[in-house]
C-alpha cells in the first residue's frame, strides 16, 4: 500500500514582513493551524532560513525541525528557485535576473553566476542535514530567447546550449549525490527545460545523471497544451515533487499561448487557485496512485484573481480530497475461484 504525503504548501507566494508571515515560526503556526502537514521553504527568505548555518550545522538544522514541529508541521523540501535561475542566463536578460542577486553582485554577470552556484551547494548540504530526500530548483536559460525559430536556429545551437548548460550543473548535480539528495528542476516556461522533450534533452546532457529529477506542476503544461496527464505516464520515474497548482486556457480570437503582453488576469492561460481552474486533479492524483509516488502534494498557491490567504485555506481540502490511498486488495477478490497451476492448465486445455 503506497500513499501520497499532504498537504503541504510552499511558503515563497505567502513569506512577508506582518505577522504571521514574517518568520519561521509564525509561518508554521499559520500553516499548521489551517491543517497543513508539510511546509516547503524557499531558502532566499531569510527570514524562513539561514542557509549558510543550516549546511554547517546539524544543530541548527534540528531547531528549524523543532519549530516547524511546534507549529504541528514538518519540512518537506528546500527551494532554490532564484538562485537556480542564476546558474543559466542569458545576457538579454541580466538586467531582469539581476534582483534575485546580493545587491553588492547586480550587473556582475559572473560573480552572480559563482553565488548562485554556491548557493546550490550550500541547499544540497542543508537539505542533508535535514534529512530531506528531494530539493526544487529552476534549471536558468540559455537558449530561452530562441524558443520559436525566427530566425532560424543555426544548425548545432540547440546541442551547444544543452551542452553548456549540463556542464554548469554536473559539479552541482555531484553536489546533491554527495549529499544524498535528487535534485528536481520545475518544468516551466523561461526555463531551458521547459518541456518533456528538454527535460530528455538535458538528461542526456549529463549522462543521465541519477540525482536529476523532475518537480511535476500541471499548472505550467495547460499554460503550454501539453498533456499533462500523460506526461506522468512518461516521466513517473524521474518524478520526485508535486507542486499542486490549477490554471486555465480560455482560447479567444485576440491572443493565444504567447498571451499579448497582457498582464496576467488578461491572458488567455493564467494560474487559479485550487478548484477555479481547468485542471483535472483526479486524473493526475490517479496517475500518481497507479504508479505508486509516495512524495508530498504541496499547494503552490499563484492566482491572478483570489485572496492568498483564501486560496491556502480552500486549498487543505481540496488536496485531503484528491490524496488515494492505494488498496492492497482487488476488488473482485470476493469472486475468486482459487485456482491453482494445475486447474489454469485444464482451464487452457493443456495436459
Amino acid at each position: 500500500m503506497t500513499q501520497m504525503q499532504g498537504p503541504a504548501i510552499f511558503l515563497a507566494q505567502f513569506a512577508g514582513s506582518e505577522p504571521p508571515f514574517d518568520n519561521l515560526k509564525n509561518i508554521c503556526r499559520w500553516a499548521g493551524g489551517l491543517g497543513y502537514k508539510g511546509v516547503q521553504i524557499p531558502t532566499w527568505e531569510s527570514s524562513l532560513i539561514d542557509l549558510k548555518r543550516a549546511a554547517e550545522s546539524k544543530d541548527y538544522c534540528d531547531e528549524l525541525k523543532g519549530i516547524c514541529a511546534e507549529g504541528g508541521v514538518q519540512i518537506t523540501e528546500l527551494s532554490t528557485h532564484l538562485q537556480g535561475q542564476l546558474v543559466a542566463v542569458h545576457p538579454a536578460y541580466d538586467e531582469l535576473f539581476d534582483g534575485f542577486a546580493p545587491a553588492e553582485l547586480r550587473g556582475k554577470p559572473q560573480a552572480r553566476r559563482e553565488w548562485a552556484e554556491q548557493q546550490l551547494r550550500l541547499a544540497a548540504k542543508a537539505s542533508g542535514n535535514l534529512g530531506l530526500s528531494e530539493h526544487v530548483t529552476f534549471s536558468g536559460a540559455l537558449l530561452w530567447h530562441t524558443v520559436y525559430p525566427w530566425p532560424q536556429r543555426p544548425a548545432g545551437l540547440v546541442e551547444t546550449g544543452f551542452r553548456e548548460l549540463a556542464d554548469r550543473w554536473l559539479p552541482i548535480l555531484d553536489a546533491f549525490d554527495a549529499a544524498g539528495v535528487n535534485l528536481c528542476y520545475e518544468i516551466h516556461p523561461g526555463e531551458d527545460l521547459h518541456d518533456g522533450v528538454t527535460f530528455e534533452r538535458f538528461l542526456e546532457a549529463t549522462g543521465n545523471h541519477h540525482r536529476c529529477q523532475i518537480l511535476y506542476d500541471p499548472s505550467h503544461f495547460v499554460l503550454q497544451q501539453l498533456d499533462y496527464v500523460q506526461f506522468i505516464d512518461f516521466y513517473h520515474e524521474r518524478i520526485k515533487m508535486f507542486h499542486v497548482k490549477d490554471a486555465e486556457f480560455v482560447a479567444n480570437g485576440r491572443s493565444g499561448i504567447y498571451g499579448g503582453y497582457q498582464d496576467w488576469k488578461d491572458r488567455p492561460g493564467r494560474f487559479r487557485s485550487l478548484g477555479d481552474g481547468q485542471v483535472d486533479f483526479s486524473a493526475i492524483f490517479s496517475q500518481f496512485a497507479k504508479y505508486g509516488f509516495e512524495g508530498w502534494a504541496v499547494l503552490e498557491w499563484e492566482c491572478c484573481l483570489k485572496h492568498p490567504e483564501d486560496g491556502a485555506r480552500e486549498g487543505v481540502d481540496f488536496i485531503k480530497r484528491h490524496i488515494i490511498r492505494t488498496t492492497d486488495k482487488a476488488f473482485d477478490d470476493f469472486a475468486g475461484s482459487g485456482n491453482n497451476e494445475a486447474a489454469n492448465r485444464r482451464i487452457l486445455g493443456l495436459k
